[in-house]
């Protein structure tokens, strides 16, 4: 790779600024040649394609096209992918591991607001916030006299599903608190939950044991509806289910039954379909909370995905290996 190699963006145009703000961006310019103006959101535009002849670092993100094989054809200095954003499923072809690239995702960047906006929803659950801010805009009165009973974090058990990016960020937002915290995840034995100082749990004694179950496993063919009826079955009574994952992790036609039943609670920011049609009843059931999946990078928020880009080129260039490089071998358990 050159000494200060060609990059080029590949993502919507509106996302260049906003990831790479002035001062990110300055700081990205200071390590490779690269053109703000030219943003490829098609690779077959003349323009676009008369650059990658020369690009060895592509920038992608929100709205990159596939990299397919004619795309790397054209490619031909091509040596890095660095993507500013989550999953690289969308537009990373077999083209690209066949041809050896290294490819890096912020994946872990945008972990840390999910993991956030989580904590901040169980802490919250945990006080029932929810329901007595609807009573006391209905009533205009303390629906309570003094203490409220059955509300509290104190010993509050607490469920993740998956360790993933997220799910360990929130393991750790989650120790200072005085809660029990478990976790269910296929792919981690007990000295890898011991380490997260968690207890290891099958998914199903998660459900049985939680007040507040978390999901954040990944999207794949395995993981759909794999919280379904059985499993909602499965939740005490007054419990509530955290969503920042992917909608299809839930059915949520059993889960509107379950609230409708008002035997648990749900807080989504994730839903199937994106947006819910206009007649769902999630919407007005009043214990559930759905948010406009807001959970991940938002704002100023976008500026880390593009501080980790400039810390994965200052790594290329100087000739070490992108901190958070992508396996391929570990996709198919990868959102």
């Amino acid at each position: 790779m050159s000494e200060r190699p060609v990059a080029m963006f590949a993502m919507t145009a509106e996302n260049v600024p906003r990831v790479f703000p002035p001062g990110v961006l300055a700081r990205l310019r200071d390590l490779v040649d690269i053109d703000p103006g030219l943003v490829a959101e098609d690779f077959t535009r003349p323009a676009v394609r008369e650059a990658l002849a020369g690009t060895e670092i592509l920038i992608s993100g929100w709205g990159c096209p596939p990299l397919d094989a004619a795309v790397l054809e054209a490619a031909p200095e091509l040596r890095a992918v660095l993507h500013a954003a989550g999953s690289v499923k969308g537009f990373v072809t077999p083209a690209v591991w066949e041809r050896g690239l290294v490819v890096s995702s912020a994946a872990g960047a945008n972990a840390l607001p999910v993991a956030e906006y989580t904590l901040a929803m169980i802490l919250l659950a945990g006080k029932d916030v929810f329901t007595y801010r609807d009573r006391l805009r209905t009533e205009r009165m303390f629906p309570h006299q003094g203490v409220v009973p059955g509300i509290g974090n104190l010993g509050r058990r607490v469920g993740v599903i998956g360790a993933s990016r997220t799910g360990r960020r929130l393991i750790e937002l989650l120790r200072p608190f005085d809660l029990r915290v478990s976790l269910a995840d296929p792919y981690v034995d007990e000295a890898g939950a011991a380490a997260l100082g968690v207890a290891l749990l099958p998914l199903d004694a998660l459900l049985v044991g939680s007040d507040i179950v978390s999901v954040h496993a990944p999207e794949t063919a395995g993981t759909r509806h794999l919280i379904g009826r059985r499993e909602l079955a499965l939740m005490p009574d007054g419990s509530v289910l955290v969503n920042t994952a992917r909608g299809s992790l839930v059915d949520h036609d059993a889960l509107t039954d379950e609230l409708r039943a008002g035997r648990i609670a749900a807080i989504l920011d994730v839903t199937e379909p994106e947006p819910l049609p206009p007649d769902s009843p999630l919407y007005d059931l009043p214990n559930a909370f759905v948010t406009p999946h807001l959970a991940g990078s938002q704002g100023n928020e976008l500026a880390r995905l593009g501080l980790v880009v400039v810390g994965e080129a200052e790594r290329l260039v100087s000739g070490r290996v992108p901190e958070f490089r992508v396996d391929e071998r570990e996709l198919g358990r990868m959102a």
